[in-house]
């Protein structure tokens, strides 16, 4: 069937919430991907941060084969290996502090919905049935669940879908007094990005930072969304090791499974003890061959010198990104951490113009809020490869700046 047969047949077949063009991809191999006419494209978005091994990676491939042909499934009803394998690990390596709980789920949405609910559980039997609120910052993305929507703070995702849930505030980014104003005696948690992915690559300033300490301090609960950030992608497994915070709830997504579809939040033991049986469930998350997966992902990041690698090939990419910056004259501002790199553009270049370049120039990179694309290889991306896509991103910019 050709390309232009299935898409057709796609827009027929499936909802229309995304905009697909003519993108269609039957392949890949590491960070490439090969669309249904054989055309090879440098990924660069790598499943909006989330293929962090790349595509067709042998061991996942391998742990995907042996643990579908032993055991797929058997709800959580019952225990299984995998999943006990990678929880241990989860809370067990340097850096997780005092997490000391997880529950697995299947994505982002639902495991910030899991955050939300044992925050509001928390909330109440400690301080009274009406400490409910959490407050979240503006251009912050959670969802797109009814509970995870109404905790994103970008009011343009809201229309058409109001009224949002009751219970959730919102504060501007890295202003503390707004955050400080906003806590009252209803408030039970601050969910916050470390660095917003969706809303434009924006970091926690230091002193906002030490704002998230104190009231944490005061008694409210911290929650971080770890689901783009996490897993090694900014050069560390969770990025609030390098923000000098310790949370009392944190959730995960995207590369945990490296494509797969799971999810997971944790939380410190005093946290965790609020559910009981019944509180919470899922029939899919934490099943063998999805713990399998993470399994190998977890490993190739603490013992294939994945975080090693994500630091020097973030370095040589923005060196590179600089170079293009300071010869186009088109680039406001370098932005990110790690692998997860934001770059914002003057207002006489579209954002979108470049991502639309980059794909005739055979390179995928996605956009975020604020006119930035953002750049996402997987963390075992290699010199060479940061390279080629330098000089194809440059090439872009250039077409567009002119």
């Amino acid at each position: 069937m050709t390309t232009e047969d299935l898409i057709e047949l796609g827009n027929s077949a499936l909802f229309n919430t995304y905009n697909r063009g003519d993108k269609l991809f039957v392949s890949g191999k590491g960070v490439w991907l090969t669309n249904n006419d054989g055309v090879e494209y440098l990924d660069f978005v790598s499943g909006i941060a989330t293929n962090i091994l790349g595509h067709a990676n042998e061991k996942i491939v391998d742990a995907v084969s042996k643990q579908a042909a032993t055991l797929m499934h058997t709800s959580n009803v019952y225990w299984n290996k995998p999943s006990i394998e990678l929880a241990d690990k989860l809370v067990s390596c340097k850096g997780a502090g005092s997490l000391a709980k997880v529950f697995f789920a299947n994505s982002g949405a639902e495991a910030n919905e899991g955050a939300l609910k044992l925050a509001r559980k928390y909330g109440k039997e400690v301080n009274g049935e009406n400490c409910f609120e959490v407050i979240t910052l503006t251009d912050s993305f959670h969802g797109r669940t009814m509970a995870t929507l109404s905790a994103t703070g970008q009011p343009d995702m809201h229309k058409d879908f109001e009224p949002l849930l009751p219970g959730a505030k919102y504060a501007p980014l890295n202003d503390s007094d707004a955050l400080k104003a906003a806590v009252t005696a209803q408030t039970c948690a601050v969910l916050v990005e470390t660095v917003q992915g969706e809303g434009g690559i924006n970091a926690l300033s230091d002193e906002f930072v030490q704002t998230l300490k104190e009231l944490q301090n005061d008694g409210l609960l911290l929650i971080i969304d770890e689901v783009q950030t996490g897993m090694g992608r900014t050069g560390t497994l969770y990025s609030f090791e390098q923000f000098g915070l310790q949370p009392d709830i944190v959730t995960l997504a995207k590369g945990l499974g490296g494509g797969y579809p799971l999810g997971a939040f944790m939380a410190t033991d005093k946290v965790a003890a609020h559910f009981n049986s019944g509180d919470h469930g899922t029939t899919l998350g934490g099943n063998p061959l999805g713990t399998a997966v993470g399994n190998v992902i977890f490993d190739e990041i603490m013992e294939a010198g994945l975080l090693e690698n994500t630091a020097a090939r973030a370095e040589q990419l923005n060196a590179g990104l600089q170079q293009i910056a300071d010869k186009t004259g088109a680039i406001a501002e370098l932005k990110g951490l790690g692998l997860l790199i934001g770059v914002e553009f003057k207002d006489e270049v579209q954002a979108a113009d470049v991502i639309a370049a980059s794909y005739d120039e055979k390179l995928l990179v996605v956009p975020a809020k604020h006119n930035v694309v953002r750049l996402l290889p997987p963390l075992n991306v290699t010199a060479a490869e940061i390279d080629e896509a330098l000089v194809r991103f440059g090439a872009a910019v250039e077409k567009v700046s002119k």
